[in-house]
C-alpha cells in the first residue's frame, strides 16, 4: 500500500513537471510568454481539465513559496538605502492607488447590486494586484532594474503590507455573534501584539545573527551547506511573519533586504534561482488547476461581465493615478495594462471573509473565479498591448539579439564613451562583443562599420549569451550610475576571470563601486578630458612640457589620496586637498594690508 501511495504521489510530480516542459516552450515559441503556458497547463491537467490531479489548493500552498522566494530575491537588490528613496512610491503612490482604486471598484460592486460590505471585501481582494504574475512578467522583459519597474515593485509592496490591515477589518465587518464580544477585541490586540514581536524578532536576527552565520558557514567551504541555510533563511522567515499572522511574501522580502549588503548576497541569489523558479512556476499550474470551470458555466453572466468591468475600471484608475503622478503616457499605460488583475492574497482575504461570514460561499466562488481568470488574462493582454504599441520607429527589423558570441573583450554600452574606449582593442586586432539596449543606436552605429548585438548587460543570462564567462576583459560603458554599478557587482560574481574596466560617473559613484565590486580600472567619466584641459591651460600660460607633466602629475596623486580619504571618512574628508581659489585671494588680500 505504501508503495501505491508513493507511486500515486510520483505520478503527480511527473505530470506537473511533464505538462510544464511541454506547455512552457510551446507558448513560448508562439510569443505568448511563459506564464500563460503554466496557466493553460495547469488547467489542462487539473480537476476541471484531464482530471489528472485531484487536489489544486495543496499544491497552490506549497507553491506560494514560489512568490516567497521570488519576493526574497527582490529584496537582496534592495539596500536600505534604495528602499528609503523609493519610500515616496511604496506609501504615497502605492496608497493613493489603493484609495482610488478600492473607491472605483465597491462602486462596481454596488452597481451590480451587491450590499456594501460584499462590494468593499470584494474590490479589496481585486485591488491586491497578483506579485506572481507581475514580477515575472517584469522579469521576462529586463525591466526590474527600470525607473517604470521599480515603481510597479514599491506599489506591489505597499499591497502586500495592505493585507494584514484588511484581514483587520474583514474581522471587525463580521456579524456582532462572532466579533461583537470584548473577547474578541483582546484577541485582536493579541494578534497585533504578535505581528509587531514578529517583526522585531526578523529585524533582530537579520541584523545581528545572519551574516556571522553566513560568514562561518563560508569558512566551512561546504557549498551545500550555503545552499541549506539560505533555504533556511527564506523559509524561516517566512515562517515567522506566518506565525505572526502577516504576509510569509512579506517576511522573505524583509530577510532579503536585511541581507543586500551582505558580502554574500550574490551567493545567495544564485543558489535560491533555481528553487524559486521551479515553484513559482508551480504556483502558475496550480492557478490553473483552481480555475472552477463548471462555476464559470454556471454564473457566466456575472463572472464575464465581472471580469471585464473589474479590469476595466481598476486599469483606469491606475492609469490615471499614474498620469497625476507626472508619469508619461506610455508608462502609465503600461503600468494599467500590467497590474490590472487581482492576486493571490485576494484568495485569503475572501478565505477570511467567508468564515467571518462576510461573503457568503456562492459570493466566494465568483470572486476567486474572476480573480484567476483576470491573472490569466493579464499575460494576453499585456501581449496584445505590446504588438499594438510597437511603433515603426522602434521596430526589432535587423537588430540581432546577442546569442552565443565569444570575443577576448566585451563592450556594455556603446555611446560615446563606449565607442571611443573600443577603438584601442580594435586597433590591435583583438576579437571583441558589442552590446547595447539602444535600437536606435545600434542601427547608426552599422553605418559606421561596428556590429552592435542587442541585449541588457545588467541580466546574467544576457552577459553569458554575449561570452563574459570565457572574455579576458569587460568594459562597462553604461551612462547609468545604477546599471554600472549593478553590471559591475555581477560581473565580479559571475565571471571573476575576466578584468573588470568600470565607466564612473562622478566620485560619489566611484565610492560607491569601490565598495561594491572589486574593480580592476575606474575612470570618471570626465576626469581625463578635463585633466587634458588643465594640462593645455598650463602650456599656454608659458610653462614647459616637463613643468606642466609634473603639475599634472602631482594632481594626479593629490586626487588618488583625496579619494582614499573619502573612502574612509566620507565624500567630505578629503576636501582640503582641493586647490581653491578663495584662500589664495584671501591671503592677497592680507598681504596687500600687511607688507611686512
Amino acid at each position: 500500500m505504501a508503495v501505491e501511495g508513493s507511486a500515486g504521489d510520483l505520478l503527480k510530480v511527473v505530470t506537473l513537471l511533464g505538462a510544464a516542459v511541454v506547455a512552457v516552450p510551446l507558448f513560448k515559441r508562439l510569443g505568448l510568454g511563459s506564464v500563460l503556458g503554466y496557466l493553460a497547463a495547469g488547467l489542462a491537467i487539473g480537476p476541471f481539465g484531464m482530471g489528472l490531479i485531484s487536489d489544486p489548493a495543496t499544491i497552490l500552498h506549497t507553491a506560494e513559496l514560489g512568490v516567497v522566494m521570488y519576493l526574497f530575491v527582490i529584496g537582496l537588490e534592495m539596500q536600505p538605502s534604495h528602499l528609503w528613496s523609493l519610500r515616496r512610491a511604496i506609501f504615497g503612490l502605492g496608497s493613493l492607488q489603493v484609495v482610488v482604486c478600492g473607491l472605483l471598484l465597491t462602486g462596481v460592486g454596488l452597481a451590480f447590486g451587491f450590499p456594501l460590505g460584499v462590494s468593499f471585501v470584494s474590490a479589496m481582494g481585486f485591488v491586491l494586484t497578483s506579485t506572481a504574475v507581475v514580477m515575472q512578467l517584469l522579469g521576462e522583459r529586463g525591466d526590474m532594474a527600470q525607473p517604470r519597474g521599480q515603481k510597479i515593485v514599491a506599489i506591489l509592496l505597499f499591497e502586500d503590507l495592505l493585507i494584514v490591515p484588511l484581514l483587520a477589518v474583514v474581522t471587525f465587518m463580521a456579524p456582532p455573534d462572532l466579533a461583537g464580544t470584548a473577547a474578541a477585541t483582546s484577541s485582536r490586540w493579541g494578534s497585533i501584539g504578535l505581528a509587531l514581536g514578529s517583526l522585531v524578532a526578523l529585524v533582530a536576527a537579520g541584523v545581528w545573527l545572519l551574516n556571522p552565520l553566513f560568514r562561518v558557514l563560508a569558512n566551512a567551504k561546504a557549498r551545500e551547506v550555503m545552499t541549506a541555510a539560505a533555504l533556511l533563511v527564506v523559509l524561516g522567515a517566512a515562517l515567522l511573519m506566518q506565525v505572526g499572522g502577516l504576509s510569509m511574501a512579506m517576511g522573505a522580502f524583509l530577510a532579503g533586504v536585511l541581507l543586500s549588503e551582505s558580502t554574500f548576497r550574490h551567493q545567495l541569489e544564485a543558489d535560491i534561482e533555481p528553487f524559486r523558479g521551479l515553484l513559482l512556476g508551480l504556483f502558475f499550474l496550480s492557478v490553473g488547476m483552481s480555475l472552477d470551470l463548471a462555476a464559470v458555466a454556471s454564473n457566466w453572466p456575472i463572472i464575464v461581465a465581472g471580469v471585464v468591468a473589474m479590469m476595466v475600471v481598476k486599469a483606469l484608475c491606475i492609469y490615471g493615478v499614474a498620469r497625476f503622478a507626472k508619469s508619461s503616457h506610455a508608462d502609465a499605460l503600461d503600468r494599467a495594462v500590467l497590474m490590472a488583475q487581482g492576486g493571490e492574497f485576494a484568495f485569503v482575504l475572501f478565505a477570511a471573509a467567508l468564515g467571518a461570514k462576510v461573503i457568503d460561499p456562492v459570493v466566494n466562488a465568483n470572486m476567486t473565479a474572476i480573480v484567476v481568470l483576470s491573472m490569466a488574462l493579464t499575460p494576453l493582454v499585456v501581449l496584445v498591448h505590446r504588438r499594438l504599441a510597437n511603433k515603426p520607429g522602434v521596430s526589432m527589423d535587423g537588430i540581432e539579439a546577442v546569442n552565443g558570441q565569444a570575443a577576448s573583450v566585451l563592450v556594455v554600452g556603446f555611446g560615446r564613451f563606449g565607442q571611443i574606449a573600443s577603438q584601442g582593442v580594435i586597433a590591435r586586432g583583438a576579437s571583441i562583443t558589442i552590446i547595447d539596449n539602444n535600437v536606435q543606436m545600434i542601427r547608426d552605429a552599422e553605418a559606421y562599420g561596428f556590429k552592435v548585438y542587442y541585449g541588457d548587460g545588467c541580466r546574467a543570462d544576457v552577459l553569458h549569451a554575449a561570452g563574459a564567462h570565457s572574455a579576458s576583459a569587460i568594459l562597462v560603458c553604461v551612462d547609468n550610475k545604477e546599471a554600472a554599478t549593478r553590471l559591475a557587482e555581477l560581473a565580479q560574481t559571475e565571471f571573476p576571470q575576466a578584468e573588470l574596466l568600470v565607466r564612473a560617473f562622478d566620485r560619489e559613484h566611484v565610492l560607491e563601486l569601490r565598495k561594491k565590486a572589486d574593480v580592476d580600472y575606474l575612470v570618471r567619466e570626465t576626469f581625463e578630458s578635463a585633466m587634458a584641459m588643465g594640462r593645455q591651460a598650463i602650456l599656454t600660460l608659458g610653462a614647459a612640457e616637463e613643468e606642466a607633466d609634473e603639475v599634472m602629475e602631482h594632481l594626479r596623486r593629490r586626487d588618488a589620496e583625496r579619494m582614499d580619504m573619502e573612502a574612509a571618512g566620507g565624500i567630505f574628508a578629503g576636501r582640503a586637498l582641493v586647490l581653491g581659489n578663495q584662500v589664495k585671494k584671501a591671503a592677497a588680500h592680507h598681504a596687500a594690508q600687511d607688507p611686512a
